[in-house]
């Protein structure tokens, strides 16, 4: 897998995840979403990060 498409990828992944994550944040805000855990809100959001750290350090020590 090239970098330009490990990159792409890893992109898509992370505004997926904070869409998702924010989305359910406002939703749960609202009083519409009240049984969903906040634990796995927080996690999304810690994946869509985790997901762009991993994205710079690939694209700063791609080593192929």
């Amino acid at each position: 897998m090239s970098q330009s498409s490990l990159s792409g990828k890893l992109i898509q992944g992370f505004g997926i995840l904070l869409g998702i994550s924010v989305s359910l944040f406002l939703l749960r805000g609202l009083g519409i979403i009240t049984n969903f855990p906040g634990g796995v809100i927080t996690l999304l959001f810690f994946g869509a990060i985790s997901l762009v750290i991993f994205n710079y350090c690939s694209r700063r020590w791609w080593r192929f």
